[in-house]
């Protein structure tokens, strides 16, 4: 199976940096406490990690 990461935003990206936002945008994020979920791909753990202390991140199995 594979799993899945379920990504949802906790705190503001007001006064964050350009690059910042820009991953929130690549992540499908648009607004406070939205959640969207994806495949768990290397790409989407690099993009995680930069903004990491934004979001909330749970694995899910399908």
């Amino acid at each position: 199976m594979a799993s899945k990461l379920k990504i949802r935003q906790v705190r503001s990206a007001i006064n964050r940096s350009g690059m910042q936002k820009k991953t929130l945008v690549a992540l499908g994020i648009r607004r406070l406490h939205q959640t969207v979920v994806h495949d768990d791909h290397p790409c989407i753990r690099g993009m995680v990690k930069k903004i990491e202390h934004l979001l909330v991140v749970e694995e899910v199995d399908e």
